[in-house]
């Protein structure tokens, strides 16, 4: 499940990847626009800068902006940082693998539905890039 962090993530890259290229946006602004608690958000923000995904600067006329293209930032990539593994359960994880201490990973019906789960998340959200999620027209033609 997409936890709080995850989503209040998304919503602020997707701002992001709607404002000018290497424009500032101040996370006030953000956070307003998005009905996020500001604290929470610099959190989220600096947790995506130490990834690479965003710049920012501090002071007066500081802010945020995208470190790189939209088109070269995936949806997936932006979850992974911010809430995990996108596999249900650890032992169908490509990222976080931690076999089951209950079960026979070769036998495991579970295991095997789950990495079904894993994959289908795993192509939706490794396929789409912040600039189609961005742009409504975009999303449109994929759906």
């Amino acid at each position: 499940m997409l936890t709080k962090k995850g989503k209040y993530g998304l919503k602020a890259m997707i701002h992001l990847a709607t404002s000018e290229q290497e424009t500032l946006v101040s996370v006030g602004e953000i956070a307003t626009k998005h009905q996020i608690p500001r604290k929470f958000l610099d959190n989220i923000l600096t947790e995506l800068r130490n990834a690479g995904f965003v710049n920012s600067r501090k002071g007066k006329g500081g802010g945020f902006c995208l470190a790189r293209p939209a088109s070269e930032i995936h949806i997936g990539n932006i979850i992974r940082v911010l809430d995990g593994a996108l596999a249900p359960i650890s032992c169908a994880s490509k990222t976080d693998y931690r076999p089951c201490d209950d079960c026979n990973e070769e036998f495991c019906e579970v295991r095997h539905v789950m990495l079904d789960v894993r994959k289908a998340i795993a192509d939706v959200l490794d396929n789409r890039t912040l600039e189609q999620s961005a742009n409504p027209a975009i999303a449109a033609l994929l759906n």
